[in-house]
């Protein structure tokens, strides 16, 4: 393989073409094109553009030759699985699979489809977002909307085995609708998903902490809780690891109850953090409902994950999640104890091409501190 670092031309017109659709999105793009269409409508508009740019390989090609530093700095083994880069699309903006082969000719190391429910769902009454620039937030309130796991797991495998070199992921949460009941019913919703994912994706995340559902979160509500979840879930055998998708806004003696009984499950993995719920300081509208997302996460979610590894170490593979804009903030996740990086926030403010804006800054840093491998830099700032 050759690596664009290590190609003078190729490695020139990457860079060129990284700035150019920098400028261009900021300046062209976003406002004439994306922020002049309600949240909504600009996230259906995307789902579309993806659509119609996976069926046409001279666009691909084109993506890919301007948009995808590969650099083996950045390659890295989490959990028994190879990663071309940590950078993946988190959970929460393409909820059905429609984006994997524009994410994967863009450069992404891997994509973490859904949250995907056992039952086909609706989704809370629109609109599920809301712009917030000033604090490089979205306010999300889509309440686990998609097609059911039984059609985007499928949907996931055949992206992952048709991928260039992106990883897939699927997250499976509770269907939130009507005939929600007790919590034997949120595990056996769980479950049923759980059953279809097994062995056909890369990773399974467990999402137990969306705040945007009407039953709320129950299975992070106390340890015995999440505990009854995945006893059940350890009787399904499946080869690849198991990540946890969990909430930010805990106190740690609640926090490390729950992260004490995953310890003892088959897990290998957290996503830290959900969304934002906390509004202190923010000039947000009150009818606004929802989790932030973005800029409000990043300080809460990287001291979140800080303790986490200084508690756990090695225990589980950690993702970090949340308000991740610039290469040293990435750094500072990796430095932190994150082994991967996910985001969504930084796409839609700063655009397409900022995958390879926190590629090529990442690479750079790490050489800059003598770093021969991303693996080494993992934690090295907890004591």
């Amino acid at each position: 393989m050759t690596y664009v670092c290590d190609s003078f031309w190729h490695d020139a017109v990457n860079k060129a073409t990284t700035d150019l659709f920098t400028f261009g999105y900021k300046h062209i793009i976003k406002p004439n094109f994306v922020f002049n269409h309600r949240p909504d409508e600009a996230h259906d508009q995307m789902i579309e553009f993806c659509h119609m740019v996976r069926h046409i390989p001279p666009l691909l090609f084109a993506e890919r030759t301007m948009l995808d530093y590969t650099d083996p700095i950045l390659e890295t083994n989490v959990m028994g699985v190879d990663f071309s880069n940590p950078f993946g699309l988190s959970a929460g903006l393409d909820k059905n699979c429609d984006m994997p082969v524009v994410l994967d000719n863009a450069g992404f190391g891997f994509e973490t489809v859904g949250s995907t429910t056992a039952r086909p769902c609706p989704g809370n009454p629109k609109p599920w977002f809301h712009r917030l620039p000033e604090y490089d937030s979205m306010m999300v309130h889509v309440g686990l909307a998609n097609i059911g796991s039984d059609k985007v797991i499928e949907r996931a495998e055949k992206a992952w085995t048709q991928a260039r070199q992106m990883q897939i992921s699927v997250s499976i949460a509770r269907t939130n609708d009507a005939l929600c009941g007790d919590l034997d019913e949120g595990i056996e919703d769980y479950c049923i998903s759980m059953r279809r994912a097994a062995g056909r994706t890369a990773m399974i995340e467990v999402n137990v902490s969306c705040p945007n559902t009407h039953v709320g979160e129950p299975f992070t509500s106390s340890p015995e809780a999440l505990d009854r979840l995945f006893t059940a879930l350890d009787k399904i055998d499946r080869p690849q690891p198991t990540l946890v998708k969990m909430p930010l806004n805990k106190p740690w003696p609640q926090y490390k109850e729950l992260l004490d009984v995953l310890a003892e499950h088959n897990v290998q993995g957290l996503s830290l953090a959900n969304l934002q719920k906390d509004r202190t300081g923010l000039e947000i509208p009150r009818d606004w409902e929802g989790g932030l997302s973005g800029g409000p996460c990043t300080t809460a979610s990287n001291a979140l994950l800080r303790k986490v590894y200084q508690e756990y170490g090695d225990r589980f593979a950690l993702a970090g999640i949340g308000g991740i804009f610039t290469p040293e903030q990435a750094y500072e996740r990796i430095r932190s104890g994150a082994s991967l990086i996910m985001f969504i926030s930084s796409l839609m403010y700063r655009g397409p091409q900022q995958i390879t804006v926190l590629k090529r800054g990442l690479a750079d840093l790490l050489r800059r501190d003598g770093f021969d491998h991303i693996s080494d830099a993992v934690g090295v700032d907890v004591q």
